[in-house]
């Protein structure tokens, strides 16, 4: 009998879920990502300090709205390269991806808010050998495959089936729930009630 196609559907939600709950039980040296950001951005915040993100491709939209979540948490934060964005100095934190290990853009701009006395906070996969962590005041280790070893996991399975989560899409959705579970703990952090949280949602829509 073929199988339902909700109960298909459901599978691989499950499968998908379970694959980027694996990434915040795996082995690491470092420190859990959560609570490195969480607590860099909560001494911004005390500092009366800006939040800067930036990141490519789907990093860099995972990042977006952890800006967006910040703001409405009642932070200054800043998308980089948005028209309006402010210049970075010493009470900031800049939030950069390079799940990699490291992309020229990445490099250059952490580069740039380390010489302008910015505490720089790097998100990647490769925390020992990528070119951005070297501008990083702070690494927060997530470690879920990338396009940097994609290719060495699926030579593993190449006769047997697809990655469900190809190239770096097990990284960018564990970027996403990481987000979720800081501004969450932020929250409580900050004092930030959900009718306050609310109040700040865009009316321009």
């Amino acid at each position: 009998m073929a199988e339902e196609p909700n109960t298909s559907i459901s599978a691989l939600a499950s499968q998908i879920c379970n694959q980027i709950s694996s990434v915040f039980t795996a082995p690491t040296s470092k420190p859990p990502a959560m609570i490195v950001l969480v607590e860099e951005i909560a001494a911004t915040a005390s500092r009366n300090g800006k939040v800067f993100v930036y990141g490519v491709g789907r990093e860099g939209l995972m990042l977006k709205a952890l800006s967006m979540r910040l703001f409405h948490l009642g932070l200054a934060t800043h998308c980089i390269f948005d028209m309006t964005t402010p210049p970075i100095s010493s009470p900031d934190l800049l939030i950069a991806s390079a799940g990699p290990g490291g992309f020229s853009t990445v490099d250059a701009l952490c580069g740039v808010a380390k010489s302008n006395g910015a505490r720089v906070l790097l998100l990647t996969a490769q925390p020992e050998s990528g070119s951005s962590v070297k501008s990083a005041s702070v690494v927060a280790h997530i470690p879920a495959q990338t396009m940097a070893d994609d290719q060495d996991h699926d030579r593993v399975g190449e006769s047997e089936s697809r990655s469900l989560l190809p190239m770096g899409s097990l990284y960018e959705g564990a970027m996403f729930v990481l987000f979720e579970m800081v501004v969450f703990k932020l929250g409580e952090i900050l004092g930030q009630s959900p009718d306050a949280v609310r109040a700040r949602h865009t009316n321009l829509e």
